[in-house]
């Protein structure tokens, strides 16, 4: 009797769950992580937007303290956060650099637990016994050590997701945690989307030996590895020609390949497990997966780019400053965008398009990037400024097949024809 056959959508595709048919160890990068989980050192995981760097999470850090987050959230926001998971309320009555006060209390049985295990003078009863008293009684805290004490009892780890989105002030302060926290023997994971290597070391010199960076990246061979083994779960063979364009559209992310796979078998009609070898060559179907793609991506990046234009204002005579930035940075190839595009460079090409444009405008310009394209959640960025190295970088690859292959005009080229027609045109907040 044949046993239930895979669906595709079990095989590729975007999951919150590990799809096993196409998961690939690249690189032996799972035993690789879980050696330096076993060290006592921090870890910190970088790559792209959509480059398996959740599933890899997942697989080696199952029962790990998840905080995300945003662009607007502070330091403290993540101790908040990640004590809240543990059952545990804190309470921060001021925080700087290097000191922490308030107070800590257990709000369910786990915390209570961690509060024993600590010896902390605490116990925590039933929810509507909590909510009868007036003021529960806590834990004073004065440092660092207590928040360090009660994730390393805890026996989770603490993992720091998209530490990209914390602003340059939020991840420096960070980083001198980091140091205090390892002195205190916890050890945190963070995950995020920086070009820069050894970016902690960057913002705290003082943790060199105490964390261990993992650029997350797929080469052609990965990418291919994950093609050959999800098509031999559902026993169909792409040709070498499609294979090689698979690999290409993907743009180095595994993300991205694998939703194009997906939509590739819904474009010829294959959804489940084949009984008998299926040879798939039909480059026009890849061709309109890929369209597909691209329009539904359509509402992201024109947001990205109508969200950036807020940061602009009617002003007569303008030298339409954010438009230039924009046109020359979406006019670089896709390598340079990747590994940084510098502040140097940008100004050197829209000066030559508008003599009025000056440098220290166009880094006040590029300092606003990043706020400008988060949503209400704080989430949301498609290119970011570095500006320790005055570097813009994109930070999402799902960019780059949308150029390759979406027809809609962006905002910024209407503006332009309008600053070269003379009307008023737009410009950046008060940079001139």
């Amino acid at each position: 009797m044949f046993g239930k056959k895979l669906k595709t959508n079990e095989v590729f595709g975007i999951s919150n769950n590990i799809l096993e048919h196409s998961y690939v160890d690249r690189g032996n990068l799972d035993e690789t992580i879980n050696l330096y989980l076993g060290r006592k050192t921090h870890l910190a995981l970088r790559g792209e937007s959509k480059c398996g760097k959740s599933w890899l999470r997942q697989r080696t850090m199952p029962d790990a303290i998840i905080v995300q987050c945003r662009l607007n959230r502070t330091v403290a926001d993540l101790y908040v956060d990640a004590l809240s998971q543990l059952g545990i309320k804190l309470t921060i009555e001021e925080s700087s650099k290097n000191a922490l006060k308030g107070s800590v209390e257990a709000t369910q049985e786990i915390g209570s637990s961690i509060f024993a295990k600590l010896g902390f003078k605490q116990s925590v009863g039933s929810d509507s016994e909590i909510s009868d008293k007036k003021k529960a009684v806590g834990q004073d805290i004065n440092d660092l050590r207590y928040i360090a004490d009660i994730i390393r009892v805890s026996g989770r780890r603490l993992v720091i997701e998209d530490f990209h989105y914390l602003s340059q002030a939020e991840r420096k302060s960070f980083a001198f945690d980091l140091k205090a926290m390892w002195d205190y023997g916890c050890f945190i994971t963070l995950i995020g989307v920086w070009v820069e290597s050894n970016l902690l070391l960057h913002l705290n010199p003082d943790l060199s030996g105490r964390i261990h960076e993992i650029n997350v990246f797929w080469s052609k061979n990965d990418l291919r590895s994950v093609i050959d083994k999800g098509s031999n779960a559902l026993n169909i063979l792409f040709d070498e020609k499609l294979t090689r364009e698979l690999v290409s559209n993907s743009f180095e992310t595994v993300g991205i390949l694998q939703t194009l796979i997906l939509s590739l078998l819904d474009h010829i009609k294959v959804y489940e497990q084949q009984s008998k070898r299926l040879e798939i060559t039909d480059m026009a179907a890849l061709e309109g997966a890929a369209m597909q793609y691209a329009e539904q991506l359509n509402g992201i990046y024109q947001t990205f780019a109508k969200r950036v234009t807020k940061g602009i204002r009617n002003r007569s005579n303008s030298t339409a400053i954010y438009a230039h930035m924009l046109s020359v940075v979406m006019a670089s190839s896709n390598d340079i965008l990747s590994k940084g595009l510098s502040l140097d460079y940008i100004f050197k090409e829209a000066n030559a398009r508008q003599p009025r444009i000056q440098k220290g405008n166009l880094r006040t310009v590029m300092d606003k990037i990043d706020a400008l394209q988060i949503d209400d959640d704080g989430r949301g960025l498609v290119m970011t400024y570095d500006g320790t190295k005055e570097e813009v970088s994109i930070v999402d690859h799902q960019l780059f097949l949308y150029r390759k292959y979406a027809t809609i005009r962006w905002p910024w080229e209407d503006i332009l024809e309008n600053a070269k027609e003379g009307d008023s045109g737009l410009e950046a907040d008060d940079t001139e």
